[in-house]
């Protein structure tokens, strides 16, 4: 154990992102468990936070093949080439893709409600989750965060596993861990209390966010 929650996390990973104080950054938290994590580092950097909403477009019938992902404002990052070897037939990545871009749809009411989506424009991406397993949905938002026109994408998290972390230097211009252990387990023993974020929980953290810190015009 490291960390005595998520809160304790951010706080720590916040002094070794303070050299990022005073620049145009926006935090980017991942849901659920990323958000009080980004939180903390939001508040101590004093810059906005906003969240990261993207579903994942999966094979019919074939839920760990993933081909792409949809984001907010029409971004999406998707593999074709891998779609059609993996023998996904265009009808039904066309079809996946408007039944997630639905999902997502429903997603942006729930968790942004009636604040609007950040502007990414020539700022510091900070992508933040409360830690890194496969890299796989980390991957994908810092994908989305360049989409959305960031000059700058850093992915930061308090603790991952080497090699996918080695992993997300192709989209992320820095990659910042606090722990990377040589052998990488489950996120949970990391912290001393690890309990279920909620998208109430995440919803009140953003409607915090919106109230006391800064938001880009």
């Amino acid at each position: 154990m490291s960390f005595l929650d998520r809160r304790d996390a951010g706080r720590q990973l916040a002094e070794q992102l303070s050299v990022f104080r005073g620049l145009d950054v926006v935090v980017l938290g991942l849901p659920c468990g990323g958000v009080p994590v980004a939180y903390e580092v939001a508040a101590s950097l004093g810059v906005p936070l906003d969240i990261v909403l993207s579903r994942k477009l999966v094979a019919p019938d074939r839920p760990w093949l993933v081909f792409g992902v949809v984001g907010e404002g029409g971004v999406s990052v998707t593999d074709n080439g891998f779609g059609e070897r993996a023998f996904i037939s265009a009808a039904d990545r066309i079809r996946v893709t408007a039944e997630q871009r639905e999902q997502l749809r429903h997603s942006v009411v729930r968790f942004r409600g009636s604040n609007p989506q950040l502007s990414l424009d020539d700022t510091i991406a900070i992508v933040i989750d409360e830690g890194l397993g496969s890299g796989a949905v980390a991957h994908l938002a810092c994908g989305i965060a360049r989409a959305r026109g960031a000059a700058r994408v850093v992915f930061a998290a308090p603790v991952g596993s080497g090699r996918p972390l080695r992993a997300l230097h192709a989209v992320a211009d820095h990659v910042i861990c606090l722990r990377t252990p040589q052998l990488f387990g489950p996120i949970r023993p990391w912290y001393a209390d690890f309990a279920e974020v909620t998208d109430l929980e995440v919803c009140a953290i953003l409607a915090l966010a919106y109230e006391n810190l800064p938001v880009r015009s």
